[in-house]
């Protein structure tokens, strides 16, 4: 039994040396493993949960680099077939406090041709993590929607993280299309202001990406998430990131709940989303409110953002506890 299964794109992370370098100016990289969901499955793992990342690599050293990689951080990796193509990279600057550059080479990368057969028996697993670009080309797409019912029939907790990624889609209005169809199948939807102006924008001169929402955008999207929760009937609850102001949960029938956010020195950004996602799904496996829940998800996310790098950046439990411990004193 599995307690998390992820699906979703995975790729070699190298990440700059130089922090604080313009990207031009970087003379070394280090080796890492990134894509949100197989971040995730690391980020669960080293918590403690027994993880598995359903993705897809080549068959090239890259794919021999993830795997290994995944292997040594306590990842199953039995649910990761090789398939056609180069596995993918993703090169990322470090120029805190708000510049982090990255690039993804990702030519028809192997993550995108999972399939159905590729889909396991999720009646094995208590929670599966569906990324949202996994959604955005070749047959995963099929495959992931087959999963998110397969998944709710088992009644195994179905998370959503929204991961915008725009390059990633054939079109701007495509990942909003996309995103409509899938949320009503998840029990949990992870996601920021912009993502969720981007999942419920059917207007493309309101497309924009991941750039901050105007007060007018942030209103539709708390009215869209009041209208979602209104239904009684619907046992979903949203969870709306606000970066350093911490997280609000949305559920159906119930009040608000904002957990605050810690205020650290921000090394990296990138990789917090995932330590958040990390921290959410471990406690909620482990019976925590989500109250309790957001505190341990933020404190991941705050430890995360002043290390250097995003997969060796994840917080084991000792780590997660020790940082709560000495908030509480």
């Amino acid at each position: 039994m599995f307690d998390l299964i992820t699906i979703g794109r995975s790729n070699m992370d190298l990440f700059s040396m130089q922090i604080g370098a313009d990207f031009v100016d970087t003379e070394s990289f280090a080796a890492q493993v990134g894509g949100s969901p197989t971040n995730i499955a690391i980020g669960t793992a080293q918590l403690g949960l027994n993880s598995a990342a359903l993705t897809a690599v080549g068959n090239d050293l890259v794919g021999d680099f993830i795997i290994k990689y995944l292997e040594r951080k306590g990842v199953d990796t039995s649910l990761i077939p090789r398939k056609p193509g180069l596995s993918s990279l993703a090169l990322l600057g470090v120029k805190p406090p708000s510049e982090f550059p990255l690039l993804f080479y990702r030519e028809n990368p192997p993550d995108i041709w999972i399939n159905i057969d590729d889909i396991p028996d999720l009646t094995q697993a208590k929670a599966f993590l569906i990324s949202g670009t996994a959604l955005s080309r070749g047959t995963c797409a099929d495959a992931t929607f087959y999963a998110a019912e397969a998944a709710k029939s088992a009644g195994c907790t179905t998370y959503l993280d929204l991961d915008l990624r725009p390059d990633q889609w054939t079109h701007t209005m495509a990942y909003g299309t996309t995103m409509r169809r899938i949320m009503p199948m998840v029990d949990v939807i992870i996601g920021t202001e912009e993502e969720l102006w981007a999942a419920i924008n059917r207007e493309p001169d309101g497309w924009h990406g991941n750039e901050a929402v105007t007060a007018e955008e942030k209103q539709a999207v708390e009215a869209w998430i009041q209208a979602q929760v209104k239904d009684t009937a619907v046992n979903q609850t949203i969870v709306l990131k606000r970066g350093k102001d911490g997280v609000t949960f949305f559920q159906s029938g119930q009040d608000p709940i904002d957990v605050v956010g810690f205020p650290v020195e921000v090394l990296n950004t990138v990789g917090a989303g995932d330590a958040f996602a990390s921290g959410l799904i471990f406690s909620r496996t482990n019976g925590k409110s989500w109250e309790d829940s957001g505190r341990f998800a933020n404190a991941c996310g705050a430890i995360v953002v002043t290390r250097h790098g995003c997969a060796e950046a994840m917080p084991t439990l000792e780590d997660v506890e020790t940082f709560l411990e000495e908030r509480n004193k």
